[in-house]
Parts: structure tokens; sequence; C-alpha cells
């Protein structure tokens, strides 16, 4: 009895302290995967060598594998029984209709997101879009793209329309490599710094009419800079 109340005691004593959630280790590799594809890193159409992956990563297979799987789910890679896993490709066609419908969805969520937006959201993008013209005077590509990305990836939460939010994750995962490539040419790069000047501007503005055309074209134009870029050529399949 005595030993019994002793336990009770001891156990109303002692906080319920909930565990640590770990870190899956998968979720570190598909990040880091994930960028080294869309940075071109790892190309169209290379093959991933697991061994070689894992020796350079020091992590076992399994982490590897359960990465890829959420990469192949993301078409961001090919993963085939008898010839292994590689970097997915694009035909010119997808890449002309994917990027022409991702222009669609774009332009729809400016257009919502200049009736829904906050101003702390428009400051948010605003500062992030000072920054990325930071990492453009320093010519960091990589910074650029990441700022860049959250910039658009805002606007849409800002349209607030969780059907068009996950139809735009789904798409989006495919093109940022593209999205990322677009930029190699100088002369491109320059015009889609102006063309976000004026996003910013239309934002403020919350004309969703003219925010709506401006990503729509900015996106097409992104489009013709992949398909017009020979390095990029090189990488699209024939197939």
């Amino acid at each position: 009895m005595k030993n019994t109340i002793q336990s009770e005691v001891a156990t109303s004593a002692s906080p319920a302290i909930p565990k640590l959630e770990r870190l899956r280790l998968h979720d570190t590799v598909v990040e880091h995967l994930r960028n080294l594809i869309v940075e071109a890193v790892l190309v169209p159409g290379v093959k991933l060598n697991e061994r070689e992956l894992c020796e350079t990563l020091g992590i076992s297979r399994t982490p590897l594998r359960e990465a890829m799987k959420v990469l192949a789910a993301e078409g961001l890679i090919d993963i085939s029984p008898n010839r292994g896993a590689s970097v997915s490709t694009l035909s010119e066609a997808e890449i002309w209709e994917t990027f022409e419908f991702m222009s669609g969805l774009e332009a729809f969520s400016g257009e919502l997101a200049c009736e829904r937006i906050t101003p702390i959201e428009i400051a948010e993008i605003k500062a992030l879009h000072y920054a990325m013209l930071a990492c453009k005077a320093q010519n960091d590509l990589p910074g650029y793209y990441t700022r860049n990305q959250e910039i658009h990836d805002k606007i849409n939460e800002a349209a607030r329309n969780t059907v068009l939010r996950q139809t735009y994750l789904s798409v989006n995962r495919r093109l940022k490599a593209l999205r990322f490539k677009s930029n190699f040419q100088a002369k491109k790069w320059d015009e889609a710094v102006h063309e976000h000047d004026d996003m910013i501007q239309a934002l403020e503005a919350r004309d969703g009419a003219r925010l709506s055309a401006i990503l729509r074209l900015h996106l097409l134009r992104k489009r013709d800079a992949v398909l017009s870029n020979p390095v990029v050529q090189t990488k699209i399949s024939t197939e």
C-alpha cells in the first residue's frame, strides 16, 4: 500500500514531458538532392549512383532510397527497376505546356492576392525583393533564385485558395530547375528583375489585372529563355 502511494506521488510530481521529434534524415537528403537538381549540379538525364551518393553524403542506402522515392513522386527523378534512378528530363513540348499552364496559375495567384493580401505580407515580399536585388548586384544566382521563389510562393499563399496552392506546388516542383536556368543569360536576368519591380508596384496598388498580366508574361518569357538557351537545349529530352 505504502509503495503504491509513493508511486502515485512520484507520478503526479513528474511533469509530462513530450518527446522531441527527430528530424528524419531522409528529409534532409531530399532537400539536399533537390537543390543539387535545381542548381544543375545533377543535370537532366544523369544516372544516380547509390553507392557514390551514399559515400559522398555519408549516409546509408535506406534514407537515400526514401529520399529518391519522394523526388520521384515530385517528378524530379525517374526510377526504373532495371536501369536505376536518373534525373528526369522534359521534352520541348512538355516544357512549353508546363510553363504555359504555370503562367495561368501564377496569373490567377496574382489576381486573388491583390484582393486578399495583408499589409504585413506586402512588407515581407518587399523585403525579399530588396534582398533579391542585393544578390543580383553580387551576381549570386543561387541566393537570387531562393528569394525569387519565396516571392512567387508568398504571392501564391496570399491568394488564400487551397486547391490553387496544392496545384501550384505540384507543378512548380517540376519547373524549379528550369526556372533557375532561365537566368543564365545576363540580358534575360536583367529583364526578369525589371518584371519583379513591376510586380511589386502592382501588388502595392492592389491592381489584380496588372499583376496577373505581369506574372503571365513573366512565366512565358522564362519558358522562351529556357528553350532558346543552347546550354539547356542540350539537356532537353528528344523522346
